[in-house]
């Protein structure tokens, strides 16, 4: 599987971005388990959200309510809609696709940068 993302940038405090992870390759897309993970700067990678081939969601618990995931088969996409941003969300956010029961099978996107600054 092959994974890009798209949608980062540099944002004030409370304003909202919108990410996007394009899946390729011969997969049936609905199957896979999709997340998004993010790195700070001085931590650990971090699961943010993910959303699993059974349409079942979690999310870590400083973004609940102000983000969602969300996919679209057909298209092969897997999207994060991302509100009231706060500075501490500045981080690299990368999309993880793996096969339920199988980790061998994760791939990983190239990642997109999240500024909140103002």
């Amino acid at each position: 599987v092959q994974l890009v993302e798209s949608g980062g940038g540099l944002v004030q405090p409370g304003e909202s971005l919108k990410l996007s992870c394009a899946a390729s390759g011969t997969i049936i897309f609905n199957m896979y388990n999709m997340g998004w993970y993010r790195q700070a700067p001085g931590k650990q990678r971090e699961l943010v959200a993910i959303m699993g081939s059974s349409g079942s969601i979690e999310y870590e618990d400083s973004v609940k309510g102000r983000f969602t995931i969300s996919r679209n088969n057909y298209k092969k996409m897997v999207y994060l809609q991302m509100n009231n941003l706060k500075p501490e969300d500045t981080a690299v956010y990368w999309c993880k696709a793996a096969f339920p029961g199988r980790p061998e099978s994760a791939s990983w996107g190239q990642g997109t940068q999240v500024t909140v600054s103002s």
